[in-house]
């Protein structure tokens, strides 16, 4: 006992100078965590214009030292001109012009909407002043009449350009810009009521933000409305930035408690009542996460059930609000959300993603749901979010897939009548994962490329050739300052487990490795269904922080359990439904005891493990269930109690504790804490507003309980990414490093 309490002290306290890092590991740190060495070039936002024939993107303006012009390319030519000069973005009176961190154009071009001044919430900058900048008259006006700074949200164009709508304290505003009259075409709004925007748990799991929607003649609006009313509210406490403490409330649904009651409405641009729509369902214990206009006079509406099982597409008419049911999508496990459809035909099909065959595809869906065609074959997955475009004209989907690899992304095209083998247009002399940003024509993509040692490269493609036009972004000075960091390549494998499956994984071996001695080993974990770590791609300032471990000596890899998103069909997805956290940790022990047997240069010995958020969660549950594996472990904001973590994402894999409390105990990590017996670093931001500081004090309280060792770091007022602050992440990787050199010693030792 006596022990995790002089431990807490030390970790806040002295831990930096207990044990003082190597000169040149320090150093490094610094370079890649305190300064822009290793950051890439930037390019962009870029916007495509004229359907295509040109971009926009932000460049630094020579006039105007500090500022930013809007600068147009001819897209076949390459033909540049400034179309916006920063000096245009100066506001009358003002020294400089507008700091913008995006921007919209209206359908013609005419009229440029500007985002700047924002302000964090949660998770991105979605707060802030707009700016409206007439490119004929050159006149400059900012939105919102007498709104207070900072506190406009979701701005955008109505479709015939001539107002912009937006939120503002929770309720929808309509601005004309001819003259400047504003509207307030929703009512209500308080701090348990809003319009047009959505709750903390939408916006996190569904990634609904922005929520209202113009319809295509611009003549009305439809509109997502919350009430958080009886969810319970979790209080945020900030110990340090005032005398006393303050408290932020956050309306936020724990895993089987009541969640927000949302419906949809529409009402007019120019004010009067609400149409509201007529879904089928519980607003409560269902979801609205998707909607979207199907035409001028109707919306396609999707309500998932509470267990996310099963996704009921309706057709509502927006001027009496009834809903017509179109299509339903359903799981034995859950469904996918596929975001907003694209219609085909002038609005006779849609297209949806589906895993209703076992594996992820495309349909063509007719408006009434009665003919569901397979557009993509085969046994392989189309990539999450991985339709890129439609050329309709043409007969082509675009897609984004990579049936024989899992850890690489590259586009294929395939009939849209579903007919004919899809033919794969990225190059093979290009291995590694690929983005693209297709045209409206789909004529041109703007393709990003990278893989685990070779850092981005932007260039314009034509499609469906391939063929490079010119170089975008060529990160030339980035290449020259990595290549000593990758010059010992990384190895990507397949480790074969006892329990049939085979997972990918990677590893980096120091730059003078001995492959006669023995290392210790460093495994990087995430291991659920948010995310995978073994991807081939650029992993910026983490890649050198891996290779800098390693050569100090130590070999550090990664796998990609059973239960990860990898493109490898429904069953591997979901093999772990009802049950995260149990196969994991234990595919990922498995994996470290097959790879030490056959490769004898690992150290089964010292095996140290991380992870941070789920990953952190998994280290969790690596450390307590196989103690005899795992010896050091660092765990960063995880979620040690299955049942402290939201209702969307939690529920969505294991149902609700009230169904399924037996999957939440053999889940939860904390309900383990009694196998600990390594070194554990458990590291938390007390401001984490997703995954509860609360969740790592219980922990303690177990720990302490038990009499089990912990070290633990707090980072004060911080949120999940525990970014804030002058020398936060440094602070952090500094920490990590640190703990590992301590606790799980470095370095070849002879067999």
């Amino acid at each position: 006992m006596r022990r995790v309490t002089w431990l807490f002290g030390l970790a806040l306290a002295a831990a930096p100078a207990a044990a003082q890092l190597p000169a040149g590991v320090d150093s490094m740190l610094h370079r890649l965590y305190a300064s822009r060495e290793f950051s890439p070039d930037r390019f962009g936002p870029a916007r495509w214009i004229e359907g295509g024939a040109a971009y926009t993107t932000v460049e630094p303006s020579e006039a105007v030292p500090g500022g930013w012009d809007i600068v147009r390319y001819a897209t076949a030519t390459g033909a540049r001109s400034i179309l916006v000069p920063a000096r245009a973005m100066t506001p009358p009176g003002a020294a400089a012009p507008l700091d913008f961190d995006d921007y919209q154009w209206s359908p013609d071009q005419r009229l440029l909407l500007l985002f700047t001044n924002t302000r964090k919430v949660w998770r991105t900058n979605t707060r802030g002043d707009y700016w409206v900048l007439d490119r004929a008259t050159g006149a400059l006006k900012r939105l919102g009449g007498d709104a207070p700074a900072s506190s406009l949200m979701y701005a955008k164009f109505s479709p015939p350009g001539d107002r912009v709508a937006y939120v503002r304290q929770g309720d929808i505003y309509v601005e004309r810009l001819s003259d400047g009259a504003i509207t307030r075409v929703t009512s209500g709004a308080d701090s348990l009521h809003v319009n047009g925007m959505s709750d903390w748990v939408y916006e996190e799991e569904f990634g609904l933000r922005d929520g209202f929607r113009w319809s295509p003649d611009g003549a009305r609006i439809a509109f997502w409305h919350f009430d958080m009313t009886g969810v319970n509210t979790f209080y945020l406490i900030n110990d340090t930035d005032s005398l006393y403490p303050r408290i932020t409330p956050i309306q936020y649904p724990k895993a089987g408690t009541t969640n927000s009651a949302v419906t949809a409405g529409v009402v007019s641009a120019a004010g009067g009542p609400v149409t509201w729509l007529q879904i089928p369902g519980d607003p409560r214990n269902d979801y609205l996460p998707a909607m979207q206009w199907a035409g001028p006079n109707d919306l396609l509406v999707q309500r998932i059930n509470r267990p996310q099982n099963a996704d009921r597409v309706f057709l509502a008419n927006a001027a009496t609000g009834a809903a017509t049911p179109m299509f339903t999508d359903q799981d034995s496990a859950w469904v996918d959300l596929g975001g907003d459809v694209t219609w085909l035909g002038s609005g006779k099909e849609f297209l949806w993603t589906s895993e209703r065959d076992g594996w992820r595809h495309v349909y063509r869906v007719s408006r009434d749901g009665k003919s569901v065609a397979l557009v993509t074959r085969g046994n392989s997955d189309v990539m999450e979010g991985g339709v890129e475009a439609v050329d309709e004209a043409g007969g082509w989907l675009y897609f984004d897939a990579s049936p024989e690899n899992a850890t690489r992304r590259y586009l294929f095209r395939t009939r849209l009548n579903g007919s004919g083998t899809a033919e794969r247009l990225t190059p093979a002399s290009q291995p590694g994962r690929h983005f693209y940003d297709v045209s409206p024509d789909a004529r041109w993509a703007i393709h990003t490329w990278s893989s685990f040692d070779r850092v981005p490269v932007t260039e314009l493609v034509r499609l469906p050739s391939h063929q490079a036009v010119r170089t975008l972004v060529a990160n030339d000075r980035l290449r020259a300052a990595v290549a000593p960091f990758v010059a010992t390549p990384g190895e990507f494998f397949r480790v074969a487990l006892p329990d049939s499956a085979t997972v990918d994984a990677w590893m980096i071996r120091p730059r003078d490795f001995d492959s006669t001695k023995t290392y210790p080993v460093l495994t990087y974990i995430y291991g659920e269904p948010a995310g995978q770590t073994v991807l081939d791609q650029w992993f910026g300032n983490q890649r050198i922080w891996y290779q800098t471990i390693a050569d100090q000596g130590y070999v550090v890899l990664s796998v990609d359990t059973r239960g990860t998103p990898a493109p490898k069909g429904r069953a591997w997805r979901k093999v772990v439904y009802g049950a995260v956290g149990v196969l994991s940790s234990r595919e990922e022990a498995d994996a470290i005891r097959v790879l030490t047997r056959s490769r004898r240069y690992l150290d089964a010995s010292r095996v140290g493990v991380w992870g941070w958020s789920g990953g952190g969660t998994n280290t969790l549950n690596a450390m307590f269930r196989y103690p005899n594996v795992f010896s050091v472990g660092m765990s960063v904001a995880p979620v040690p109690d299955q049942r402290l973590y939201d209702t969307i994402y939690q529920e969505r894999y294991m149902n609700t504790p009230q169904a399924n409390p037996e999957g939440y105990a053999r889940g939860s990590a904390i309900n383990f804490a009694e196998g600990l017996k390594g070194h554990l670093l458990l590291m938390h931001g007390s401001g984490d507003d997703n995954v509860h500081y609360q969740g790592s004090e219980r922990l303690l309280n177990r720990l302490i309980a038990l009499d089990k060792p912990v070290d633990f770091m707090d980072y004060p007022n911080r949120t999940h990414c525990i970014c804030e602050g002058a020398g936060t992440t440094l602070y952090v990787y500094s920490t990590l490093t640190r703990y590992l050199l301590r606790n799980l010693p470095a370095g070849p030792r002879e067999r």
